[in-house]
């Protein structure tokens, strides 16, 4: 859950409309995943306008838009499942800017979703499906044996303690394609 905005924005931001923008845009994002109206056109127009963004600005970085509001282009860029094309742009970007702007477990996020859309394992372990028995288990991992490793350098905890995590984690019905929850460093609850 994207808690709503109450004061002003961290100062120092170079962009603070783009950045109320983009928590706007979050919490109506996460306002319909918690919702029974699912809405797939609000995921088709948050994405028009984050890459609208993207053009004007490069990627939303801490430095331009805050911390928040970063993190909340992060989340819009998680949820534009249906133009992968641009999920691998805002990938490309995450990982291109200066050290500290883009924070290392949304790379991890975004870059285990663009590898499962490229029909390639996940890194990073963040991505679970429901099988068809109705279990929630962990998308195909690229070499388990040192998933552990990879997660610490991403700054993401244990795998078996976001296992866990994922396992009482109840999505709902109509967002299981791909599921994961909030991550255990931000403790946030915002659907990703």
């Amino acid at each position: 859950m994207v808690k709503k905005r109450t004061g002003p924005l961290e100062p120092g931001v170079s962009h603070p409309d783009t950045a109320q923008e983009l928590i706007a845009m979050a919490e109506a994002d996460q306002a319909m995943r918690r919702g029974d109206s699912w809405n797939p056109d609000l995921d088709r127009r948050h994405t028009l306008r984050l890459r609208e963004i993207v053009v004007a600005i490069g990627w939303p970085v801490r430095s331009k838009v805050g911390v928040e509001a970063a993190r909340m282009a992060w989340l819009l860029a998680q949820h534009a499942d249906q133009d992968p094309d641009f999920q691998r742009e805002c990938l490309h970007l995450m990982k291109d800017a200066p050290e500290g702007d883009v924070e290392k477990q949304n790379i991890a996020y975004l870059e285990d979703r663009v590898r499962l859309k490229d029909r390639r394992p996940q890194l990073y372990g963040t991505q679970f499906r429901l099988n068809h028995a109705g279990d929630l288990v962990p998308e195909q991992i690229e070499d388990p044996a040192h998933l552990d490793e990879r997660r610490l350098k991403a700054g993401l905890g244990p795998f078996s303690e976001y296992e866990k995590l994922m396992r009482d984690y109840a999505p709902p019905p109509q967002a299981q394609a791909h599921i994961s929850p909030p991550t255990a460093t931000s403790r946030r609850g915002e659907r990703a």
